[in-house]
């Protein structure tokens, strides 16, 4: 009996007993050589809350995909309360009672919550009629499940949260018995999550079957009541959440130990290394996305920038970095003071000792076609010993690109295959590598972990850290609350464009970072950089 089997075969339902609200048996897919899902099989209770955990590329989601109907699988059956069924698409898995709840939200956003919650179900040509039906039910979903929004509000004003709850609302009103959450808590608050934790407590006490896509172990922990570990598009484990913790859940999905608790060494802060004073930009229409930035940066300190993705940190980033030019204020760096009259970009920002591991990785890390020893010295490509006269020196680029990946872990150590086939967490652990590989005096990290592995996470994270006891100065932005409060030695939160407070990290807490998040703590002055120097 394979793993897999063995692990349905524990959890199939007694004689007598309701079928599970979803059975998967014997799942099956393949894109090409690539095996996304080998012989996954899985049993889920009605009216419980399931995790699937699992690093990137282990299949989860290719699996979820299968019962929403949008992959078909080779081979292999699914069970809807006991009985076969056939999902060859979206309407089939929707008709069976099954909704989906993407990452990135399916929503219209000049449409009212109204207008996309009967989106594709109005009842007739007379959507005035279909509307009013569509009004009451919301209504009655709203009280009972605690899901209310303003029916009338359009959709691109509401908050990342309220957005996440029409598209509940929209499975909810399609009839969905059983719903799938794609990694829900990417870009919520504290506070946000645990509004959408007491959410899914509701819909499970009524009877909907919820599973939950998630990389956080914590909440995992927190709001499930059963989990999958799936490992290389296999069943590796099923545990009762109450029976099992972080670590082994850790270990499971990676395959050996994994230190989830960062060990780091009170930081001992020098010299201001970057200083911010007054930045501002506009965007192309001329609208404030970053207004009166003042902050410093010291030798050997992590700065964290947390807040919502979309209040600014992005474009602060792509300012300090050279990307976006300077539009106001002005900042001090390698004794070069940079201002609107005299701009730097991102040549003259490496060359003044900034390094920079961009949040879009894909867009200004890397070119997917080069191969990993051209990504690996690129923005330094010019210098010796890469350039010599007028051509490039291979042998001398991949045997630089082979010993950073023996050093920094990059798989599969192949200096010529394409950056693009790399997964994501080899190819962010190469743009560190290149990075870091300069000893910068300053790095900008964005989203250091996105899209990595759980391993590939402690790997970064001890790098991060080895560098700022070196001396390096860290400005590092994140929407992972955990990794901010883990690795930074001082918390700024921004919203709207500004700084809005100040925490230092060994007092930080979740839910007074999310008050500031949401500009509602009140009392927090935004530090200046005179304050901080």
């Amino acid at each position: 009996m394979s793993p897999a089997s063995a692990v349905v075969a524990s959890t199939l339902t007694p004689e007598g007993v309701a079928p599970p609200a979803i059975e998967l048996r014997s799942i099956d897919k393949s894109f090409g050589p690539v095996h996304a899902n080998c012989d996954v099989s899985l049993s889920i209770a009605k009216g419980s809350i399931t995790g699937i955990i699992g690093e990137n590329g282990a299949g989860k989601s290719t699996l979820m995909s299968i019962l929403y109907g949008l992959y078909t699988a080779d081979g292999g059956e699914i069970r809807i309360g006991g009985e076969l069924a056939h999902i060859r698409n979206p309407h089939d898995a929707i008709t069976a009672g099954i909704g989906m709840v993407h990452q990135h939200f399916m929503l219209v956003d000049t449409f009212t919550v109204l207008e996309n919650v009967a989106l594709g179900v109005e009842q007739g040509a007379i959507l005035k009629r279909g509307f009013a039906a569509a009004r009451r039910e919301l209504e009655r979903l709203a009280h009972e499940y605690g899901l209310r929004v303003d029916p009338d509000a359009i959709v691109g004003e509401l908050p990342v949260g309220d957005q996440q709850r029409v598209e509940i609302l929209k499975a909810l009103y399609r009839g969905a018995t059983v719903l799938i959450l794609d990694e829900p808590t990417a870009v919520l608050t504290p506070q946000e999550t645990d509004q959408l934790f007491c959410i899914l407590e509701a819909l499970k006490t009524r009877g909907t079957t919820v599973i939950l896509i998630t990389h956080k172990l914590r909440e995992i922990m927190a709001v499930t009541d059963a989990v999958y570990v799936m490992r290389h598009g296999r069943i590796v484990a099923r545990r009762r959440t109450a029976e099992t913790g972080r670590e082994e859940l850790a270990e499971l999905m990676v395959g050996r130990k994994v230190r989830l608790n960062l060990q780091k060494t009170t930081f001992t802060p020098g010299a201001p290394a970057l200083v911010v004073e007054g930045v501002g930009l506009r965007d192309s229409r001329g609208v404030k996305v970053l207004e009166d930035i003042n902050f410093t940066v010291r030798a050997g300190e992590i700065v964290g920038i947390a807040g919502v993705s979309g209040n600014g940190q992005s474009e602060l980033l792509e300012v300090l970095a050279g990307i976006r030019p300077l539009k106001a204020g002005r900042i001090i760096v390698g004794g070069r003071e940079i201002t609107p009259g005299s701009p730097a970009d991102p040549a003259a920002m490496r060359t003044l000792g900034v390094g920079h591991v961009p949040e879009d990785r894909h867009r200004y890390g890397m070119v997917g076609a080069f191969n990993a020893c051209e990504t690996s010295i690129l923005g330094y490509h010019n210098e010796t010993p890469f350039r010599k006269r007028c051509l490039h020196d291979h042998a001398i680029m991949a045997d630089h690109c082979a010993s950073l990946m023996e050093r920094y872990d990059v798989r599969p150590r192949q200096p010529y295959l394409k950056s693009a086939n790399f997964s994501g967490g080899n190819q962010q652990k190469l743009i560190l590598a290149r990075e870091l590989a300069r000893q910068p005096k300053i790095l900008l990290v964005g989203q250091p972990t996105r899209g990595v592995d759980i391993g590939a996470i402690e790997f970064i994270n001890r790098q991060l850290i080895a560098i700022r006891d070196a001396g390096c100065a860290i400005l590092l932005v994140s929407v992972e609350l955990d990794e901010v409060m883990s690795l930074a030695d001082r918390i700024l939160v921004m919203y709207g464009g500004r700084i809005v407070g100040e925490v230092p990290g060994d007092t930080a807490d979740e839910r007074t970072l999310g008050l500031m998040m949401t500009n509602s703590w009140p009392g927090v002055a935004r530090p200046d950089a005179t304050a901080m120097s």
